[in-house]
């Protein structure tokens, strides 16, 4: 069965939070794309980020952009803390240029800064809260 993609407005809604909250000011909500496929091969991956690359920019005359794939198969079954954490991960490739270009694993998206990222969350929600309930 080949690959499909299919449109993921809930995932499109969650990252464009996800970048308000985790204050990745630089990527811009409307140039980052959403979808979701089924039937990849892809082994150990969970989601990809795809970008629009220069020549694709020059030639159809269009600004960087980002799409975040998530693998149905493999993200769907994921707990709601690890959803987000890939959500970041893929979110954390996006340089500050917002080019179409990547950060790359190697220093910056690695494990131990997407948790770092994630504490921060859940640190910055739960002062939000307590200050809601006031």
């Amino acid at each position: 069965m080949p690959i499909k993609y299919y449109d993921a407005p809930e995932i499109k809604k969650q990252v464009d939070q996800l970048a308000q909250e985790c204050e990745f000011y630089h990527v811009v909500p409307q140039f980052v794309f959403c979808v979701r496929s089924k039937g990849s091969k892809a082994r150990r991956t969970i989601a990809r980020i795809h970008g629009l690359g220069k020549i694709w920019q020059g030639v159809l005359n269009l600004p960087p952009s980002y799409t975040i794939e998530v693998i149905s198969e493999v993200y769907d079954k994921m707990s709601p803390e690890d959803k987000e954490k890939t959500l970041i991960h893929e979110l954390m490739h996006i340089p500050g240029g917002f080019s179409g270009g990547f950060r790359p694993h190697k220093g910056y998206v690695e494990r131990k800064n997407v948790e770092l990222v994630y504490k921060k969350l859940q640190s910055d929600r739960a002062a939000k809260r307590r200050l809601n309930s006031k």
